[in-house]
């Protein structure tokens, strides 16, 4: 759960948000960690919950078993491919490899025009500050498109971002290289 004890707090805070509004989650299927408590948050705020986690992780992320629904797959990749097509938007909390490797896939098929579903990242006591001046960088150092950059909102409160999700604009960027950068 972090050292920071205001990343569980806003974990809650989110599945508390999400079931207030009349929103679902659609998450990994584990009934621990942040993402355990943003399900049990949204469950006992009234929201249908679908967990996706691929049968190695069923027992070593321990599996919610209270979920409306848990699919169990074969892969990583088929759980990315069923939560991209569950979800209808992708919020990001503190994490480390595995957040990593799920938000930049989302951002990637974004960019590539794969889903055009809205990305935000709830920057909890500035704990993605490092990665968004990573990604403020590649734009200066001309390696990534302002637009694509723009595909990834930031937040600091659930209710913040679920807004700015409600008014979300898709990006259109025709081409995500120019000829000349290939």
């Amino acid at each position: 759960m972090g050292a920071d004890p205001a990343f569980a707090e806003m974990a809650h805070r989110l599945g508390e948000t999400l079931g207030r509004r009349g929103f679902g989650l659609v998450y990994g299927g584990a009934s621990v960690g942040l993402m355990g408590i943003v399900a049990d948050a949204a469950l006992a705020a009234g929201a249908h919950v679908i967990g996706v986690i691929p049968t190695s992780l069923v027992n070593r992320e321990i599996a919610h078993t209270r979920l409306h629904d848990l699919r169990v797959v074969r892969t990583m990749h088929e759980r990315k491919a069923m939560m991209v097509e569950l979800a209808d938007a992708f919020v990001v909390l503190p994490g480390a490899l595995g957040t990593l490797d799920e938000t930049f896939e989302m951002l990637t098929w974004a960019q590539l025009g794969i889903h055009d579903k809205p990305i935000g990242l709830l920057d909890v006591s500035g704990y993605y500050g490092p990665l968004l001046a990573f990604l403020d960088r590649s734009v200066a150092a001309g390696l990534m498109r302002v637009e694509h950059r723009s595909l990834l909102q930031v937040g600091h409160d659930p209710e913040d971002l679920l807004d700015r999700f409600a008014s979300h604009e898709p990006v259109a960027v025709p081409k995500w290289a120019a000829e000349a950068d290939t």
